[in-house]
């Protein structure tokens, strides 16, 4: 029986109320971060005492800072665009292909997901210093790959099964190759999953820490090695600054997807209503 509001009565408010108050706490640790970012205080104190911007110029002066920031987008965008090439053929492999352990591909390609990230972080520390990648640039990409690659496969797949593979054929009979079939019809209407799958792929780089720490190197850390390294030693508003600009840049990333997922949306007509 499907829950309706209208017949609870007054009781509806009760659910309104506590749902504002789950999202209200869950934003907490935010908005408390972001007006710490913002406080005159040289320390982590709340409330500010005064309210400036310095934190946010020294953020982007100092060279140590600047340059984290740039390793995590360099190494964001090349973990997206590795995780789009071969989630996308992986995704086809998995929905379209008729082979023994197809069901095993699938699984395996999620497996990620639930190994503990110490588990994998340990496992690829032993792998790049087996190979001499250890603490180079190949070595974060790669390592954030793992994470980010099964959720290019799911929101790939996921699109892919949703689309009717007869409107493929129904081109081919048109006379199209299969390949610009593939090229002209399929990937565009499957678009929207593999934008999914890229911005969740770069995000889960963006803020990875873990598997950052055990990749490091003095010479190469990104925007979250370096907090976590910041911490350690003093508990400067710069920091803040950081978690600031990270969730900004997330929530940009976030509004920009549904924006696009707005305007990509077939028009209302009169037969729809």
């Amino acid at each position: 029986m499907l829950l309706d509001l209208k017949a609870m009565g007054r009781f509806r408010y009760v659910l309104y109320g506590s749902n504002i108050l789950v999202g209200l706490f869950l934003l907490l640790p935010i908005v408390f971060i972001i007006l710490l970012s913002f406080g005159s205080s040289p320390w982590l104190a709340f409330p500010p005492p005064d309210w400036t911007l310095r934190w946010y110029e020294k953020l982007f002066s100092e060279p140590t800072w600047f340059t984290a920031i740039m390793n995590s987008f360099k190494i964001g965008i090349a973990v997206t665009v590795m995780s789009v090439l071969l989630g996308v053929p992986a995704s086809f492999a998995v929905v379209r292909g008729r082979f023994p352990g197809r069901d095993a591909l699938a699984a395996l390609s999620t497996t990620p997901l639930i190994v503990p990230l110490i588990i994998i972080g340990i496992g690829l520390y032993g792998a790049s210093l087996r190979y001499g990648l250890s603490g180079t640039f190949t070595a974060f990409a790669l390592s954030h790959l793992v994470l980010a690659l099964p959720f290019s496969v799911i929101c790939t797949t996921n699109a892919l099964r949703s689309f009717d593979e007869n409107i493929e054929k129904a081109a081919i009979v048109c006379g199209a190759t299969r390949a610009q079939a593939l090229w002209r019809v399929t990937l565009p209407a499957i678009m929207p999953g593999i934008g999914a799958g890229a911005l969740f792929s770069f995000l889960i780089s963006w803020d990875e820490v873990v598997l950052a720490i055990f990749m490091s190197s003095p010479s190469l850390q990104t925007l979250p090695v370096k907090m976590w390294s910041a911490l350690r030693l003093d508990l400067s508003p710069v920091i803040a600054a950081a978690a600031a600009l990270m969730v900004a840049l997330t929530l940009v990333l976030l509004l920009a997807a549904a924006m696009i997922q707005w305007f990509r949306r077939p028009p209302v007509t009169n037969a729809d209503q």
